[in-house]
């Protein structure tokens, strides 16, 4: 191993992990997006991700996401984020922990 692959870790580990955290978004998306109960479209509709670099924030944009998710004490709860999230958490923790076997030889 020569000095110069050490150099260049640090980006290319910065590269994989911001590989990892949209590939892990998207799929938490699409599964939020596929769960979610429908009554106008507007909840499924309203559901994305903001990816920035090694951090992303995915959910709804509207008001009413969270009672939906979580219910209230006049309406059940319907979850469609959080087993979106839990079901992409084990393929994300591995993706990030093999990122040092990826990147040195």
């Amino acid at each position: 191993m020569t000095i110069d692959v050490l150099r260049g870790a640090p980006a290319r580990v910065q590269t994989r992990v911001e590989q990892a955290v949209a590939k892990t978004a998207l799929a938490v998306v699409a599964d939020a997006q596929a769960a979610a109960p429908v009554d106008t479209g507007a909840l499924r509709g309203s559901i994305s991700a903001d990816i920035r670099g090694a951090e992303a924030v995915v959910g709804p944009t509207v008001h009413y996401g969270g009672y939906v998710e979580l219910g209230t004490s006049k309406m059940r709860a319907q979850p469609y984020l959080f087993p979106a999230a839990d079901k992409h958490t084990p393929a994300f923790l591995d993706a990030v922990g093999d990122v040092g076997d990826a990147i040195l030889p």
